[in-house]
């Protein structure tokens, strides 16, 4: 089996190594080109470019394939929770129903946000784009949330990501509702995470918020749908802010700040959008 492609430049070759990734397809190592040519390759947009080796998502639009760690999108979206989906992406595999309640109370025991950053968000002007709110909020967290020494670090990476998942959702639903000029609603320690965040979007006192079972079900199902698209825009701000060592936070930031853009999912032709990643 061919192990290497050959770059032939100006009669030299070049031995470029030939790699497979978790669903089988090849892609060829260019990382050593320019310490052994001089030459960089030209890609813009990341139309064929993966930058990383990944095993977590598989996608292919044109098959109509997503895979989140070789689990079928459709059947998770039958069987599974955005919650459990979640789980899985962090961690490789589905939890147990253990591991699932002990998930749970972290996403609950970390739902709220600092009372001090409800001063932030009020100060911003009534008419703020919501996702604008969202992205500035969560570089604040740094400043409310720092390290945890105190724990091991694999307590310390749960709690972080238990954190940003929970405290994310609760801060968007924040940013609609001060856009609004609405009142704040609290998430409720009864409710799942899709019923808290359907919750906090439109609970008022002067129309409470009924749950819609077939509501909550259609979230869940589009949150799993959109929960991880390989080397999108927003992953991919999300790795280059964090390749310079920033917190946690700042690169999240940044990727809700791409998010934002209308041309995030390759809304214009040849755009690029979701580009092909390598898993």
């Amino acid at each position: 089996m061919i192990s290497t492609a050959k770059l032939i430049i100006d009669g030299k070759s070049y031995e470029l190594p030939l790699i497979t990734g978790s669903e089988g397809e090849i892609a060829i190592d260019i990382s050593g080109l320019r310490r052994e040519s001089g030459l960089i390759t030209l890609d813009p947009g990341y139309v064929n470019t993966g930058s990383c080796e990944s095993s977590i998502t598989f996608m292919d639009g044109e098959k109509g394939i997503l895979r989140y760690r070789g689990i079928p999108v459709e059947q998770l979206a039958e069987h599974s929770t955005f919650v459990e989906t979640s789980y899985l992406l962090i961690n490789g595999e589905l939890p147990s129903r253990k591991e699932l309640s002990n998930f749970s109370v972290l996403l609950n025991d970390h739902s709220l946000v600092h009372e001090d950053m409800r001063k932030f968000f009020e100060d911003f002007p009534r008419r703020a784009h919501p996702m604008g709110i969202l992205s500035s909020m969560v570089n604040t967290l740094r400043a409310f949330y720092p390290e945890l020494p105190e724990r091991t670090d694999e307590e310390e990476i749960n709690v972080t990501f238990a954190r940003l998942l929970s405290k994310v959702r609760t801060m968007a639903a924040m940013s609609y509702k001060i856009s609004l000029g609405h009142k704040v609603v609290y998430p409720r320690h009864d409710y799942s995470y899709c019923m808290n965040f359907l919750n906090m979007m439109f609970d008022s006192p002067v129309r409470p918020y009924t749950i819609d079972k077939d509501l909550v079900k259609a979230l869940e199902i589009f949150w799993i749908l959109h929960a991880d698209h390989e080397q999108n825009c927003s992953t991919a701000a999300v790795r280059l802010v964090g390749s310079a060592r920033v917190n946690l936070y700042a690169a999240i930031s940044a990727g809700i700040a791409a998010l934002w853009g209308p041309l995030h999912g390759g809304g214009q032709p040849g755009s690029g959008g979701d580009a092909p990643g390598y898993s």
